[in-house]
C-alpha cells in the first residue's frame, strides 16, 4: 500500500476526510483498508439486498429515476409522515446548502466541535457563524441553557444543534430539545440535525420530527445514507412545517434524487426487520468498543449514542502521527480530528465496527503508542436477571409489554412511527393529524 500517498490526502484536507475512492486510488487500489473513519452502518444493507441491487444494476444505471415527489411519497408512507412536511435531497449536505441559501439570513449559532458543513457552509456564503465551544471538562456535553444565553449574547438569528452530535456522540433528551425550541421561538430558524439519531438507544423516542411540523421556524434533518450504510447513494430528508418544507422543495431540481436512491427506498418495506436488527447490533458493538478502548492505558473514551466514538489520546500522543502509522503499518484508517473546529490532533473519532475489527484496531493502537499489547480480557458479563420471588410470575399486562417499534416501524394512528404512549416528557406538546391537516390546508 502506498501509505504515503494516502496520508498526504489527509494533510491536504482542511475540514473533511478524503473520499474512499481517493484513498483507494492513492493506495494503489488494493482495498486493504480497515475503515474506522467513514461512519457507515456495517450491517445494512444485507448481502441479499446487495445481490438484488447488483442484479438490477443495468436498469438502475440506464433509466431516469422517478420525480422526487414519487420517491418522497414512498418514504413518507414507510415512515408515517405527511409528504407536505418533507423534502428529500441528494444527501443531507444538499439540504444544508439550501437551508443556508434560503433561510439563514445573517448569522448562525452552532456548538463546536460538530459536523463541519454547519460551520463551513454559512461561512462560505458570508454569514457570521457564532461558535460555542463545548467544554472538554463536561465530556463535550451541550448545556441547552448556556447555548440559549450564548445566542442572546451574540444576537444570532439562526441556530443548529446535532443530536447526537458529531464527533462526540453526545445526546440531548427530547424534553431538553423541546425546551430549547420553546426558548428560541423568536429566531428565524432552528435546525435539529438528527442524522445519527437512529443509532441512539432511544432514537425514535428522542426525535422531535413530529413536533417540528407544528413550529414555523424548526427543521429536523435526517440522513438515510448514514442509517442505511449507503453514503454513496446520497439521500437524506428534512421534516418541517408545511410552508417551510415547501420552500425547500420548490428550490430543489425535479430529478435531484438518483435511481439508486429510488430503488433502495422502494426496497425498504420488505427489509424493516433486518434494518431494526442492524441498529441493535450497532448498539451492542458500540458498548463493546467503548469498553475495549477504555482498556488502553491513558485513553479517555467519551460516552456516545452515535455509530462512532470520540477518544482523547494519551498525553504526548499526536493524532495525525498515530493516523499515519496505523495506516502505514497496520492498514487501519482512523479519523484524526485536528482539522475540526473546536477539536485538536489530541482527539480521534472511531466508527463502530464489529468486534474482530475492534480487536485489530486496539492491538494496532497499543503497538504504535506503547510498542506492546495489553492482554485481551473479556468484557464483564451482563448481570444475571433477577428471579421472581414467586414460583410463577404474573404475565405482563399490555401496558407493561415492551414497545416493538424500532427503525422503520409502522405508523401509529396519528401517522407517527416508533412513538410510545404519551409520557410526562410530552406533556404540553401535540402533533395530532387534524392539526397538521389544518396547517397544510392553510400553507
Amino acid at each position: 500500500m502506498a501509505a504515503g500517498n494516502v496520508t498526504a490526502l489527509f494533510r491536504a484536507s482542511t475540514a473533511h476526510s478524503p473520499s474512499y475512492f481517493s484513498l483507494d486510488r492513492a493506495g494503489g487500489g488494493t482495498g486493504e483498508i480497515t475503515d474506522f473513519c467513514i461512519p457507515c452502518n456495517p450491517y445494512f444493507p444485507t448481502p441479499a439486498m446487495f445481490d438484488e441491487l447488483g442484479r438490477r444494476l443495468r436498469e438502475i444505471l440506464t433509466y431516469y429515476p422517478s420525480s422526487a415527489d414519487t420517491i418522497t411519497a414512498e418514504l413518507c408512507r414507510l415512515l408515517g409522515l405527511n409528504p407536505q412536511t418533507v423534502a428529500m435531497g441528494n444527501g443531507s449536505t444538499e439540504l444544508i446548502t439550501w437551508i443556508d441559501h434560503l433561510l439563514v439570513r445573517e448569522s448562525l449559532a452552532v456548538p463546536v466541535p460538530t459536523f463541519g458543513r454547519w460551520t463551513d457552509q454559512p461561512m462560505e456564503t458570508g454569514k457570521r457563524v457564532d461558535m460555542l465551544l463545548l467544554p472538554e471538562a463536561r465530556g463535550f456535553a451541550l448545556d441547552p441553557s448556556s447555548f440559549v444565553q450564548f445566542i442572546r449574547t451574540r444576537g444570532s438569528r439562526a441556530a443548529v444543534i446535532c443530536n447526537p452530535n458529531n464527533p462526540d456522540g453526545g445526546l440531548l433528551t427530547k424534553q431538553q430539545v423541546l425546551s430549547l425550541l420553546d426558548q428560541l421561538q423568536d429566531l428565524d430558524l432552528v435546525v435539529v440535525d438528527e442524522s445519527f439519531l437512529e443509532f441512539a438507544d432511544a432514537g425514535q423516542e428522542t426525535s422531535v420530527a413530529a413536533e417540528a411540523v407544528l413550529r414555523t421556524n424548526v427543521i429536523v434533518l435526517r440522513s438515510l445514507g448514514k442509517n442505511f450504510g449507503l453514503h454513496g447513494v446520497r439521500f437524506g430528508y428534512l421534516v418541517a412545517h408545511p410552508g417551510l418544507a415547501r420552500r425547500i422543495r420548490d428550490a430543489l431540481p425535479k430529478w435531484n434524487l438518483n435511481s439508486f436512491a429510488e430503488t433502495v427506498v422502494f426496497m425498504l418495506a420488505e427489509h424493516r426487520h433486518e434494518y431494526a436488527q442492524s441498529l441493535r447490533q450497532v448498539g451492542r458493538d458500540r458498548e463493546e468498543m467503548i469498553w475495549r478502548l477504555s482498556q488502553v492505558p491513558g485513553m479517555t473514551v467519551y460516552p456516545s449514542q452515535g455509530n462512532f466514538v470520540y477518544v482523547r489520546l494519551p498525553e504526548g500522543a499526536d493524532g495525525s502521527v498515530l493516523r499515519d502509522r496505523l495506516l502505514a503499518e497496520h492498514g487501519v484508517l482512523i479519523r484524526e480530528c485536528g482539522n475540526k473546529i473546536g477539536s485538536s490532533s489530541r482527539f480521534v473519532r472511531l466508527v463502530v465496527r464489529p468486534e474482530p475489527d475492534v480487536q485489530r484496531l486496539v492491538s494496532a493502537m497499543e503497538q504504535v503508542l506503547y510498542g506492546r499489547q495489553t492482554p485481551v480480557q473479556a468484557p464483564p458479563p451482563p448481570p444475571e436477571p433477577v428471579r421472581p420471588m414467586l414460583a410463577q410470575a404474573a404475565p405482563l399486562t399490555l401496558a407493561q409489554q415492551p414497545v416493538a417499534a424500532e427503525g422503520l416501524a409502522p405508523a401509529d394512528g396519528r401517522g407517527r412511527t416508533g412513538v410510545p404512549a404519551a409520557s410526562a416528557m410530552d406533556a404540553g406538546y401535540t402533533s395530532g393529524a387534524a392539526i397538521v391537516d389544518r396547517l397544510i390546508a392553510q400553507a
